[in-house]
């Protein structure tokens, strides 16, 4: 395998250049840049043209690809002028918020605009002297009528600023990039920055990592061996790399002060953005996203839901496939972590905790099962709201509820000497690779071949159209896995932060059952003030579970007293068994599971 280090000829390995012959008719020409970027502001022209009809509409989009929810972009825009080819500016209406109507125009419209842009992550753009970070939904207006007409976009990067270009977007010529479609366009973000580049070859492709961050060129080198690793064991789950459009993939990264947490999977590329530099934690902590988004290269990008396609730029998109497509994503984010040597077995196994306690002592098992827990994305997947919602109650992550599946599904087939890679295998084979869209009875009928009509049955009927879970303790046992409760310890159930219950109480609980909600102020337990130096956390560990405590809260500026009886702490634990080590065949199955491909 050959090893590139990218130092210059950047936009030469950047985006391959397109041959006349590949060029046709563009309907839609834009341009933007950055005068005013300090000012978090882009100028952005556009040119539509062949247009059919005396009205046209242009707009913003409402959504971004990898997101479910609407985000509204248009209420970042303003300064909004209309002409015609010949320049005679033309009248605009607004059939709604994120529209424009233009009429007696000659076929061809210019609009020009001014975009604020200050979000630096996944979905939003963010625009000041440190970078242009562009995702397209977020920065560009578009014409629906001429959504399958090619597109052709002019970046004008700060100079002075030594600004480069990188995006998955074709490249044609110095600083113009070019997109088939709407869908590539909109799927396509772009970083503008003073960047530093990493690049190896898999194969034919090129795994492209760019890096917009303060820190050494030492410190990047470290990181793209970890990314290498990665990278690899993920093909080994699949057999194969996807065919990259250009043979190209890129790894967008900004890790600066200014950025937001975030990672964002699209065809060829993905973003990750982190506060942390890799000198300060980014090395060990910023790998988790790498794994998670460039597994999602395969699973959602072309393992795809159906009901994903296409993706609607007007509407909210919602599917019940995500606990597949996000949450077994999820499962393997670490685990291809742990078999690219990047975390030992026992802190992989450790991680589990999180996610186990989480999904399986979650009320909201009893309201929802899996499909419809992926059906509630528009409302959580950064969706904004004002009022006040039960989700402690009623909501399971699609990321954590697939990713304890996932984790359950690969320890049922590996009892049967089967695995969870050669069923994502046999997936990508039969849809992802063809790019034939799947639905759940698809993957329901794919594990019933892989694995038999009793098996994949029982899994589906049971744990995805139903929302039970399947025994754990000997799930896990048989990759010699402790899963174990200290039943000692008693439970009030909430957090109690500085003498105040912070979140809704769960249901079942023993202060749901008390009567205690989000926002009572505990004043005492059994006559024991909650002072600064004596915590409720502190008095609750004296006691036992069923022990019964008075309680004294105030709510509304009123005190109240009631009793609560603790219950039985239902945190796991989750560690490897110590007693199980050597050759025997629960290690090796172990190993098997955590070990490098």
């Amino acid at each position: 395998m050959k090893h590139i280090i990218l130092l210059f000829s950047f936009f030469l390995l950047y985006t391959p250049i397109l041959n006349a012959s590949e060029i046709k008719k563009v309907a839609t020409t834009y341009s933007i840049s950055f005068e005013n970027a300090v000012h978090h502001e882009a100028e952005i022209k556009a040119q539509f043209s062949n247009l059919k009809g005396d009205e046209a509409t242009f707009r913003m989009s409402r959504t971004s690809p990898g997101r479910y929810a609407l985000h509204e972009f248009v209420k970042n825009v303003y300064n909004v002028k209309v002409t015609d080819s010949k320049g005679n500016v033309l009248n605009t209406t607004r059939p709604d918020p994120y529209s424009w109507n233009v009429k007696g125009h000659d076929g061809i419209i210019h609009v020009s605009y001014t975009l604020f842009a200050n979000r630096g992550g996944g979905t939003y753009a963010q625009i000041d002297e440190t970078h242009a970070h562009l995702n397209i939904p977020a920065t560009f207006m578009y014409v629906p009528s001429l959504a399958n007409k090619e597109i052709e976009v002019t970046f004008k990067p700060r100079d002075d600023l030594n600004w480069k270009i990188a995006t998955q977007l074709k490249h044609l010529e110095n600083n113009t990039y070019y997109a088939k479609d709407l869908q590539y366009f909109m799927d396509s973000p772009t970083e503008i920055s003073n960047h530093s580049v990493r690049s190896f070859n898999v194969g034919k492709q090129t795994i492209n990592f760019v890096l917009h961050h303060n820190g050494t060129e030492g410190e990047f080198d470290e990181y793209f061996e970890k990314v290498k690793k990665i990278v690899l064991q993920q093909e080994k789950v699949f057999g194969e790399l996807p065919s990259y459009d250009y043979d190209n993939y890129y790894f967008l990264a900004c890790y600066i002060p200014n950025a937001s947490g975030d990672g964002m999977e699209h065809r060829n590329s993905t973003i990750l953005t982190s506060t942390r530099s890799l000198a300060n934690g980014g090395l060990e902590r910023n790998i988790g996203t790498v794994s998670h988004e460039f597994f999602h290269c395969w699973n959602v990008e072309r393992i795809r839901p159906q009901s994903l396609e296409p993706f609607d730029f007007e509407e909210a998109n919602m599917s019940g496939e995500l606990w597949f497509a996000e949450g077994f994503t999820s499962y393997y984010t670490s685990l291809m972590m742990c078999r690219a040597g990047l975390l030992s077995q026992e802190d992989y196994v450790k991680r589990l905790q999180g996610t186990f306690n989480y999904v399986w002592n979650s009320p909201g098992r009893r309201f929802f099962n899996p499909i419809e827990m992926s059906y509630q994305a528009p409302f959580v997947d950064a969706a904004r709201s004002v009022d006040p919602v039960n989700r402690t109650n009623t909501f399971i992550s699609y990321y954590s509820y697939g990713s304890a599946l996932g984790l359950a599904l690969d320890l049922s087939l590996r009892e049967k000497g089967l695995t969870l890679d050669d069923y994502m295998k046999l997936v990508w084979k039969k849809n992802g690779k063809k790019e034939k869209p799947y639905t759940i009875e698809r993957l329901h009928s794919l594990l019933n071949d892989y694995a038999g009509d009793d098996f994949g049955n029982h899994f589906f009927q049971n744990y995805i159209y139903k929302s039970d879970m399947p025994d754990m303790n000997r799930l896990f046992e048989s990759v010699g896995v402790i899963l174990s409760q200290n039943t000692d310890k008693a439970s009030f159930g909430v957090a109690v932060v500085n003498g105040t219950i912070n979140q809704n109480t769960s249901i079942g609980t023993a202060a749901y059952k008390a009567g205690l909600e989000k926002g009572d102020k505990i004043i005492n337990v059994n006559s024991t003030p909650i002072t600064k130096d004596t915590t409720f956390k502190e008095i609750i560990a004296t006691y036992k579970p069923d022990d019964i405590l008075s309680i004294t809260y105030e709510r509304f500026g009123v005190t109240k007293e009631t009793s609560i009886t603790l219950q039985e702490d239902p945190t796991y634990s989750i560690e490897i068994n110590p007693s199980q080590t050597g050759t025997t065949e629960i290690v090796k199955r172990r190993n098997l599971w955590l070990n490098p491909k």
